[in-house]
């Protein structure tokens, strides 16, 4: 190449940091001259990377939610596009984030800016609201899929699409070791632990960690030998768990552990899971790393009332889980919405822990891990944008 790349990456949550951060290192390893700006979190600015605004900006969930925050989105949506028209760059990647990403990309390109699009993590566009198709046809030059079979459904619709796996899938072993990450955590190695991850996001942790905890006190009558670890991704999240901790009683407090983010690295969450028996998790990325520790779990959500009535119009597909959607049938529990109840956890919970069903779960996920990493259709990503837009 005969130029300098100026390669913009936007991501609104940690997962979307950690495949940010594993794209730029992935760039650089190829030799690729370029300087990377946008929205990023830790992992991504320890790797150079300059964020022009703080990735929490990003972290709303939810349909109605969104609308609450609407005009501070779109001001830092239209803050991007009129940075990058003084200052052009080459390439703009949207690392999940959809709703924000596919916007900026329609910006940029109604404005005919000279610049390729790229989305890293498909929206759920073949589990509900599949028209957004065509906005992605004209938004996006290039989607890079984390499942095979979101490829197959673009395909149908001429979009250009690569399946480039999740890297946390080969990146993982086969058999994690629960008592490395115990030593790590300094915990006690005899002692059984149940994780909950109530979510990243302020909204997630305030609907679903109070009723976790409410679920602690259940389990605290039927299996009293247990222990519960809460990871917290930062500081803030850290005070919010500790203050809604702080209403319950001292018997439920002392057999809670909330243990801080102290790295850049930002996978206390995965940390805290490989050092569980069990995990309880809100719907979404976390499930997919929790598929690949192999960990038997119950997931829950709750949205906004309407937020949901909405989505159970619009959704596709039989399950919100990605262990469900990926095996096409259902592994793992799903509690959504009035179903996310502390009875319903703990008898969920009871059913798994050291029982045949939660060794026959733990197989299904094994089986999974296996299947990700074994189809030879997998590209890396960053080979695999370079490729597609001759940038080498």
């Amino acid at each position: 190449m005969s130029k300098r790349l100026k390669i913009a990456i936007v991501v609104g949550e940690v997962s979307g940091d950690t495949l940010g951060a594993a794209l730029i290192r992935s760039f650089k390893a190829q030799g690729i001259d370029a300087d990377f700006e946008g929205i990023g979190g830790p992992q991504m600015i320890a790797e150079g990377f300059k964020s022009l605004y703080p990735m929490d900006t990003l972290s709303v969930m939810g349909l109605v939610e969104v609308l609450k925050h609407l005009k501070d989105l779109f001001a830092v949506r239209d803050g991007l596009i009129q940075h990058w028209e003084n200052a052009p760059i080459d390439l703009y990647i949207g690392i999940d984030a959809p709703d924000f990403n596919l916007r900026v990309a329609k910006l940029i390109k109604d404005k005919k800016l000279p610049i390729k699009t790229v989305q890293y993590v498909s929206p759920s566009v073949w589990a509900w609201r599949q028209k957004r198709v065509f906005n992605i046809k004209y938004a996006i030059d290039l989607v890079l899929c984390l499942f095979p079979f979101e490829v197959d459904f673009y395909q149908k619709y001429d979009v250009p699409a690569v399946f480039v796996g999740h890297p946390l899938a080969k990146q993982l072993p086969l058999n994690p070791d629960a008592q490395q990450a115990k030593q790590q955590l300094q915990l006690d190695p005899a002692q059984a632990y149940i994780a909950l991850l109530p979510g990243s996001r302020s909204g997630e942790v305030s609907k679903l960690l109070p009723v976790m905890l409410e679920s602690v006190q259940r389990m605290m009558q039927s299996q009293p030998q247990l222990k519960f670890l809460i990871p917290a991704i930062n500081a803030q999240r850290s005070q919010q768990i500790k203050t809604l901790l702080a209403t319950q009683p001292d018997t439920v407090q002392e057999k809670i552990h909330v243990i801080d983010n102290t790295h850049t690295s930002s996978n206390i969450g995965r940390l805290v899971m490989q050092a569980s028996d069990a995990v309880v998790l809100a719907s979404g990325t976390a499930t997919l790393e929790a598929l690949l520790l192999h960990k038997p779990m119950v997931v829950i959500y709750k949205l906004h009332w309407l937020t949901y009535r909405i989505m159970l119009w619009m959704v596709k597909i039989p399950d919100y889980s990605l262990p469900n959607i990926i095996a096409k049938k259902k592994i793992v529990t799903e509690l959504i919405q009035s179903d996310a109840t502390a009875q319903n956890i703990e008898r969920d919970l009871t059913r798994l822990l050291n029982t045949e069903q939660g060794l026959l779960q733990q197989q299904q996920l094994l089986a999974l891990h296996e299947m990700l990493i074994s189809d030879q259709s997998i590209q890396d990503p960053a080979q695999a944008i370079l490729q597609h837009f001759h940038l080498v």
